[in-house]
């Protein structure tokens, strides 16, 4: 129960940087939208559809490289990186699920100049 307070507090403390950032409060998709843009390091004006998902990826491989889940495979001709995955992920419920992306959410921002 413990660690799941503190998740809780270190995840909104995150929230209220971010609205500073930003002047609102992002869902999770737009936090994973925002690492995957950090992680590619190209800012458009515009995406696609496809490409936000694309960037939604990059981002969740980039967490989870964290924890030796995935590695960085290597970079396309138009800048795009490709993970391998080198680990299976536990079995989780929705739940935990949520929390094992926040925790890693949290740590690759500890990490960053924010």
């Amino acid at each position: 129960m413990q660690a799941n307070d503190d998740l809780q507090s270190r995840w909104w403390k995150l929230e209220e940087k971010l609205i500073e950032r930003f002047g609102r409060k992002p869902d999770m998709e737009t936090i994973l939208f925002l690492i995957g843009i950090q992680e590619f390091g190209d800012i458009k004006a515009k995406f696609s559809k496809e490409q936000k998902q694309d960037l939604m990826h990059i981002a969740t491989c980039s967490l989870l490289a964290q924890s030796g889940f995935y590695e960085l495979e290597g970079v396309d001709e138009e800048g795009w990186p490709h993970f391998r995955q080198l680990k299976a992920l536990p079995v989780m419920n929705l739940h935990e699920q949520e929390n094992f992306l926040k925790d890693h959410i949290l740590l690759y921002f500890d990490q960053q100049e924010f």
